[in-house]
């Protein structure tokens, strides 16, 4: 029997299953599809710079304590596994092209409360540090510690060390039920099998709200479409990671391009539309003319997992001695995935967990509810 099994096989189920055998736990993860095929595989490896010493928000203490691992996470994986992540300091340029940018003011402003290194930059500024930018934007800083990882590549590195750590990997594997004993979950059920343990951890991402519901355990957490298209540019037309607002670009050194995101609430549909892919290619040349040359490699959708107020769900399950949660982290899976580890790791082995879990409890949204009644 399992110490621990973890139910879902994304960057957020395999950190954790890694996170655990490391510390000398049997791990078992059960996914229901193919490892990081969902969300996790979708994401466009966008890693935003913190400070621990500063960040005083839920998100930005969560943000800033995964942006301490991920250079030291990089360097473990690459060590037990010969596999590199493609982690990369590129840093970030946000950029309005037109209208009001008063909002960057107070992004920038916002940066720095958190001990975050912003520089503003005048249009000259900006282009001296990308060339191919519009002369139509407006305005924009750059964020130098801003990182970027190869999704892809980083779930290869994941699942060779969690095998390495001797843990077991059951794709295809589909959670139906979940056995238990007054407030102790005794096991999972399979289409096929029985699965035993002594905790339990649901990693599912967009399919957690359902597999806990089908449990008695409801949690808020809602599938919401993203889709994303990849470009080809030889030579790479620009260095950093380019934003405006909810959308951007991530350069490739290969010189592939991700375009992204769309935000929408429709179900578990993962089909692309031409409308959104549409809307993707024109922001990106709007931002970078020449893109206009690129070859359109392909486009693909993944389906992030939303909480009702945006803040992922870690924690103990209420009612329950044994169950634990660890989704609804939306667009911010990977980024924050080594710190949401950390965390679940200190959780079931008895650690003090290294940053308050109140914010982020698997009840909270029942609590406010009852509370405001």
């Amino acid at each position: 029997m399992a110490d621990v099994i973890v139910v879902g096989g994304g960057v957020i189920g395999l950190s954790i299953a890694y996170e655990l055998a490391g510390q000398g736990a049997t791990v078992k993860v059960l996914e229901q599809g193919q490892f990081g095929q969902e969300a996790s595989w979708a994401a466009a490896g966008i890693l935003p710079p913190g400070n621990p010493k500063r960040a005083r928000f839920p998100e930005s203490r969560l943000r800033a304590e995964s942006h301490v691992l991920w250079p030291k996470l990089t360097a473990e994986l690459l060590e037990e596994t010969g596999i590199d992540n493609g982690y990369l300091n590129c840093g970030g340029i946000e950029v309005r092209l037109r209208g009001d940018a008063s909002d960057l003011v107070e992004s920038a402003a916002a940066w720095r409360d958190e001990g975050v290194e912003v520089q503003e930059l005048t249009t000259d500024d900006l282009f001296r540090h990308e060339t191919a930018l519009s002369r139509s934007i407006i305005a924009g800083f750059r964020v130098p510690e801003q990182c970027q990882v190869r999704t892809p590549w980083h779930l290869r590195a994941l699942l060779a060390g969690t095998a390495a750590r001797g843990v077991e990997l059951l794709s295809e594997t589909p959670v139906i039920r979940f056995d238990q004993e007054a407030e102790r979950v005794v096991a999972v059920r399979t289409t096929q099998e029985t699965h035993s343990a002594g905790q339990f951890v649901i990693a599912s991402g967009a399919w957690s709200q359902q597999l806990l519901a089908n449990a008695g355990f409801p949690v808020p957490i809602e599938p919401v479409r993203g889709q994303i298209v990849l470009l080809q540019a030889q030579p790479l037309p620009f260095q950093h990671v380019i934003s405006s607002g909810l959308r951007y670009l991530v350069p490739r050194l290969d010189g592939r391009i991700l375009v992204g995101s769309t935000e929408e609430w429709v179900g578990f549909d993962k089909r692309n539309t031409a409308g959104a892919v549409a809307g993707l290619i024109h922001f990106a040349t709007e931002l970078i003319p020449t893109l206009a040359n690129a070859h359109l490699e392909r486009s693909w959708a993944g389906l992030r997992p939303g909480s009702i107020d945006g803040l992922a769900i870690i924690g103990h399950v209420s009612g329950t001695k044994n169950l634990f949660v660890a989704s609804g982290h939306f667009r911010s899976g990977l980024q924050l995935s080594p710190a949401t580890a950390m965390l679940i790791r200190q959780l079931i082995l008895g650690q003090e967990p290294s940053i308050p879990l109140h914010a982020f409890a698997c009840d909270r949204h029942h609590t406010q509810t009852t509370a405001a009644s």
